[in-house]
């Protein structure tokens, strides 16, 4: 009788915690988007994929911009069913690859006359180095996003108004930049163990603020804002390149406490849709809300400024 009691406790309890702690608040904007284009990495699947059905379903062009072929092709037919918007196109973006970031950009740009949204959603958690020699998570999650915004700006500012969106992470709380690392080694900290991953993740969430604030500060004056956002605990494939082990330790905790990618797009959602925020640009977002305390670390001018100088060598941009 006790452990009957126990567990119907803990049930409630469990419950209890989804409705209100991991409960997250949703997009309330009812903004339509008829002749509008917007761009979403890392769209066939996840965040990304429900951001992309969300702003179909509002009338948008949506690009997915992705690298697996089969699953995003799978993904646009699934969206265009779902919605009825039959402009939903793929297009090829390896992150890994700064010569495909550069093709999709040129590829844009011929084909689309416009661009409204930018949504840098894509992001992973794998060992190894990108195709130009970078550690994989800083190349793909910080680097081939930076490249793409940067060549994609003045189309960006042609459409204006006009947004960027860069899914960061609360783990940026444990991240830093290593400018010597980065010089040295083209990656943000050394190390291939499951918690190594794990800090370059954190580095590269850190980067991806630091990059929308320094973005923000240049895209003064303009009609482009940008914010940078934590979408929750989500359950996504964000681990599918991690290792077996690293897989089998977080798997308990995803089912447990991370919520479902609908729950997770919603914070994107906000800082692409909601009106009246344009004042917040540079501003990091949180359970559809700026996040005002947020660590100096990820307000610092002088490593914002540096980091977007460093990028722009790594890109050959300068």
């Amino acid at each position: 009788m006790l452990l009957l009691l126990c567990g119907a406790l803990a049930v409630g309890g469990y419950f209890l915690l989804h409705m209100t702690v991991l409960k997250l608040p949703r997009c309330q904007s009812a903004a339509k988007l008829h002749g509008k284009t917007a761009v979403v990495t890392g769209a066939n699947t996840g965040i990304g994929k429900t951001t992309a059905m969300d702003l179909a379903r509002r009338g948008a062009k949506v690009i997915l911009a992705c690298r697996d072929r089969r699953r995003a092709e799978a993904a646009v037919q699934e969206i265009i069913q779902e919605t009825g918007n039959q402009q939903v196109i793929f297009m090829q973006l390896d992150l890994a690859s700064l010569q495909s970031v550069r093709s999709f950009a040129d590829n844009f740009l011929k084909s689309e006359s416009r661009l409204d949204l930018l949504i840098n959603n894509a992001g992973l958690i794998s060992d190894g180095k990108t195709e130009d020699g970078f550690g994989m998570i800083f190349g793909v999650n910080h680097l081939g996003h930076f490249l793409l915004t940067v060549l994609l700006l003045d189309r960006l500012k042609a459409s204006g108004p006009s947004r960027v969106v860069n899914v960061s992470s609360g783990a940026h709380k444990q991240g830093k930049v290593d400018f010597n690392c980065l010089t040295t080694h083209k990656d943000s900290s050394l190390g291939s163990s499951y918690f190594q991953l794990y800090q370059k993740y954190c580095n590269s969430k850190l980067c991806n603020i630091l990059f929308t604030y320094e973005l923000a500060k240049r895209l003064q004056g303009s009609d482009v804002t940008c914010y940078s956002l934590h979408p929750g605990a989500i359950t996504t494939e964000i681990f599918r390149h991690s290792s077996f082990w690293w897989t089998l330790l977080i798997k308990p905790l995803v089912f447990l406490f991370f919520v479902d990618a609908d729950s997770g797009a919603q914070t994107s959602l906000h800082c692409a849709l909601e009106s009246g925020i344009e004042h917040l640009s540079g501003h990091y977002f949180t359970q559809c809300a700026p996040l005002i305390s947020i660590e100096p670390k990820a307000r610092d001018d002088a490593t914002s400024r540096k980091l977007w100088e460093l990028s722009q060598t790594f890109c050959g941009l300068s």
